[in-house]
């Protein structure tokens, strides 16, 4: 039986997200995929919004609202594949008790105002451009280790190089933990 895995999408969710195909492509075929358009758990109206206001109704509510419904929503444990703001709603729901096996955050967004860290295998992967990376303070604080991919920015995970980067390092997570599943058996 395939893993399960649930990928939270980055602000924009399904409007500008042509590049999550090319994440579906790779990896439905080895795990089991439930997919969230992130306006659409935090409860965003899309309609006539520029960046800016979408960035304040996430940092207003919608995180918060977006948490909630996913605990709602989920309660398999399940593997998580998360792109910017989706990062941060996985993050904080974990803290609230979401079954989560591995965390994949690719440009987490807003993390460097957490001050704990859920106790579950991760990765926080950042561009090096991007204006939101925590600092050493806060890795030291909370716990958590980051990698830094240099010459790209926030939006990495939409880039075909990020793309394949991200997929291998699932799969052969997947594969190493099956592979160490045999040996035990």
């Amino acid at each position: 039986m395939a893993d399960r895995l649930v990928i939270l999408s980055d602000m924009w969710g399904i409007k500008k997200g042509m590049w999550i195909t090319s994440y579906l492509g790779y990896l439905q075929q080895y795990y089991k995929i439930e997919f969230y358009d992130m306006m659409q758990l935090a409860n965003i109206d899309p309609v006539h919004y520029t960046e800016e206001k979408i960035c304040a109704e996430f940092m207003h509510s919608g995180i918060d609202t977006a948490v909630a419904h996913l605990l709602k929503k989920e309660s398999e444990p399940s593997h998580y594949l998360t792109f910017c703001v989706g990062g941060t709603v996985a993050w904080k729901a974990a803290l609230k008790g979401l079954p989560i096996k591995s965390l994949y955050a690719v440009s987490p967004g807003w993390l460097q105002f957490e001050n704990e860290k859920p106790n579950i295998p991760m990765t926080l992967l950042y561009g090096e451009q991007q204006p939101t990376i925590p600092g050493r303070n806060w890795t030291h604080k909370v716990g958590a280790e980051i990698e830094v991919v240099p010459n790209f920015g926030a939006t990495l995970y939409s880039d075909e190089k990020i793309i394949r980067k991200v997929c291998l390092d699932l799969l052969n997570s997947v594969t190493q933990h099956k592979t160490t599943l045999k040996k035990v058996v």
